[in-house]
């Protein structure tokens, strides 16, 4: 039987320097924003496309903590984006175990009509909305946001959940209830904790969604005590000039919180994309 021969120095030294490179692609975009943020306001355009300023200051991210509404529109963030990933993924993880472990009448037509809802493109249907909203009393308000973020990606955190579920043998609760158990206490103590992954890759997804969503943060919230940081980050562009050095500062400061949301769902996101592509 022949066995696979290893592979040269120079095809792992080419495949490292190919991966060294995508990754220096890829994260160049964060670089060039940390350095504009940590560049003086007078050689942002002096020196043109220096990677490396002459000198470095913390006055801009001094200023945008201090003297603007940036903390307020930071909080509301968090509070939309906590408030949808929860709700979504509480409402997601019980219509995709209905999906995946019941069949009953108009299963295939809500399924269809989910699938439907994602097929409108999003200017399509923002007058609709803002009306009832506003018919709702729900104008400049969080809980517009919410409502609507949460209302726009149940579908596919439906169907993601559904795909967890579906590969867990239904054996496991049934082996449970014959156990003794009910329905509902083997889909808690056997089904959720094997489902965590799923619930760490959907709160990701939907967090992640809403924590840089502008278009409905845009039309529905026009005054300063409601923003949101993307809309807030639209404050230092002024009828004749960009405050650069503070909108980038500003977006330094807005990656915090998802850097450290992934940081304490990585294992369980990691597990959940990686959910069952290898067999065995």
């Amino acid at each position: 039987m022949r066995t696979l021969r290893q592979s040269s120095p120079v095809a792992v030294t080419g495949k490292y320097l190919a991966l060294g490179f995508y990754v220096l692609f890829a994260l160049f975009p964060l670089y060039w924003l940390a350095k504009i943020a940590i560049t003086p306001d007078k050689l942002i355009f002096t020196e043109g496309t220096a990677l490396v300023p002459s000198r470095f200051t913390f006055e801009n991210f001094r200023t945008v903590l201090l003297q603007t509404d940036f903390l307020a529109y930071f909080r509301n963030s968090l509070v939309v984006s906590i408030g949808t990933a929860a709700i979504t993924t509480c409402i997601a993880a019980a219509a995709g175990y209905a999906f995946s472990r019941f069949d009953f009448r108009g299963k295939r037509l809500v399924i269809a009509v989910m699938l439907i809802t994602q097929m409108f493109p999003l200017l399509m249907i923002i007058a609709p909305i803002y009306k009832i909203v506003a018919a709702l009393g729900l104008l400049n308000s969080l809980t517009s946001l919410i409502i609507v973020y949460t209302a726009f990606n149940i579908p596919f955190a439906t169907f993601l959940m559904q795909s967890f579920f579906d590969g867990i043998p239904k054996d496991l609760e049934e082996a449970g209830m014959i156990d003794g158990c009910t329905r509902f206490e083997a889909l808690r103590k056997i089904i959720l904790p094997l489902t965590l992954p799923g619930l760490g890759a959907t709160l990701g997804f939907i967090f992640t969604a809403a924590w840089s969503e502008l278009l409905f943060a845009l039309m529905l919230i026009n005054s300063n005590e409601t923003m949101t940081f993307p809309v807030g980050l639209l404050t230092f562009v002024s009828k004749f000039s960009v405050d650069w050095g503070q909108m980038m500062a500003a977006g330094v400061l807005a990656l915090i919180p998802s850097c450290l949301f992934f940081i304490f769902i990585q294992r369980y996101l990691v597990q959940g994309l990686t959910s069952g592509a290898v067999k065995g």
